[in-house]
This record gives C-alpha cells, structure tokens and sequence, in this order.
C-alpha cells in the first residue's frame, strides 16, 4: 500500500530502479509509468536510472521510450550519459582484488562460476553457465578461468553464479568469507552474487551525482526492491520499497508503494506531482 509522501516541496531529483520497480516483469514501461515519469522532469524534476544493469541496458530503454538523461549502471560503478551513450565517470574492480575475492570465494563456495561485466560486455570462463538471452549479443566466452584476468578490460563487476545456491546464501558467505575486499551485494538474479570495487554502492554514486548539481538528499525520493537498492532507499530523503521487493528490504524501509505490475512508482509520482 502507498505511503504518502510527508508533504513540502516535491523531489528536485528521482531515483529508480529498473528491474522489478520501473518495468513491468516483461520489461516494458507501462504508459501510465511513462506518462508520470514526464509529468515529473516537466515539472523540472530530474529522472536518474539507478540500476545492476550494463549501460546497453539503458540504451535499449532510451530507445524505447524516449527517455534520457543519467543512469548510475552497474551497481554503483558507471555513470552513463543516455543522449550522448557516454561513460562519464567509472570505478573499477582492480584485476588483483577480482583475483583475490575468487581465490577466497573458491575455497569457500565450490562450484561457483565467474565472470566480468565491463560495461559493453561481458566475458565468462566455463564454469559459468548463467545465460541470458537478451543479451546473447554481448556475452564472450573464454578458456579458462585465468584468462578472465588476461583479457585487459576493465572490470564494472564480477559475477559470481552458481545452479545451487540461491543469491541471499552466496551473499552471506561472500560477506563473511570476504566483506573486507570488495562491495557484495544481489539483484535478484537466480544464484548470482555481484561484486564491485570497494565502497562502490549505488547511494556513493548518485550522492556523489547529487553533490554535483547541489542536491540533497533531502531533494531526492528513491525506488527499489532488491538488496542492491537498500543503500539508495536509505540515504534518499524518501525511499520507497516496491510492493513485490525483497523481504529484507520490505523490513528496512518504512514506505512502502504497491507493486511493478500495479505500477507503484507511477502511483507514489501521481501523488507528489499533483496528478493522482
């Protein structure tokens, strides 16, 4: 159920998720999400897209709709223009500390595959048998393992997947096993744990995004529903949990909207835009 917000101006800045908050669980931008969505930078707030996804995602997106503007991408480690498709700022995973987190990883959770996003690809070694078919174009094998590390590119993220374990389970031994070296952190995807460079969040991001326009944290209402959308859900003035998110982010953050499918972002910008 939607908690209204508590009142005063409306948000200079949104901040949302995309997968299992913004679309729908095909994908697709509902019109009535769009129609608020421009309804909101009409009346001159700023949209960012703060998403797990690759920047390819976001384009694919843009496209679609015809929204621009910024998305934070993958996790924390990318900013991406959408009207000039441009990395504007990034953080990468050093290749030392990748191999240090699978080395600890390995002895602690067999049978885990790996792989690296780069932020236009992503390469895997055979023991990673996670396959997405949307994005098909983008996925490289390599030999082996050690050759993860040989490729030259930079590392957005490292993958880490596994056909038995589910994603909470891979996140807390992750965490024990390694907390000190990296951020580890889920979106939801089947037995796949996400890892960025240290201290590199979705929240560190957009703060730092925000501090550049002179924005606030007081200024921004946030989205989300999965693990990865606490540390925006919690710094943004406002944050809202979807209907349909994850149990300990529905236990973390006070305001609540309905669901993806009921369309709850559209549902909580209605009311702060006047359009309800």
């Amino acid at each position: 159920m939607t908690r209204p917000h508590s009142g005063g101006p409306s948000p200079r800045l949104i901040a949302t998720d995309l997968d299992g908050t913004l679309l729908r669980n095909d994908g697709s931008l509902s019109p009535r999400t769009l129609r608020a969505l421009r309804t909101a930078t009409g009346a001159g707030a700023e949209v960012v897209f703060v998403t797990a996804r690759p920047p390819r995602y976001v384009d694919r997106l843009s496209a679609a709709t015809g929204l621009a503007g910024t998305a934070v991408c993958s996790n924390g480690a990318l900013v991406y223009d959408l009207a000039s498709r441009t990395v504007t700022a990034s953080r990468a995973l050093p290749v030392a500390v990748a191999r240090k987190i699978v080395t600890v990883l390995s002895a602690a959770l067999p049978d885990v595959g790996y792989a690296v996003e780069t932020g236009h690809r992503v390469l895997y070694e055979p023991a990673y048998l996670l396959r997405l078919p949307e994005d098909a174009a983008a996925e490289s094998p390599v030999p082996s393992l050690a050759d993860l590390w040989t490729a030259d590119v930079p590392i957005a993220k490292l993958l880490a997947w596994s056909a038995r374990l589910d994603a909470d389970h891979l996140l807390a031994a992750a965490q024990e096993a390694a907390g000190a070296e990296a951020q580890f952190t889920h979106s939801g995807g089947r037995g796949l744990l996400e890892v960025t460079a240290p201290g590199v969040t979705k929240a560190g991001t957009l703060s730092g995004l925000c501090a550049g326009r002179g924005i606030t944290a007081a200024d921004v209402v946030a989205f989300g529903d999965m693990p990865n959308d606490l540390t925006i859900l919690t710094w943004a003035g406002t944050g809202y949990a979807m209907g349909n998110a994850h149990p300990a982010v529905l236990a973390s953050v006070r305001r609540h909207t309905t669901t993806n499918e009921e369309d709850g972002v559209a549902a909580v910008l209605e009311q702060l835009f006047g359009t309800a």
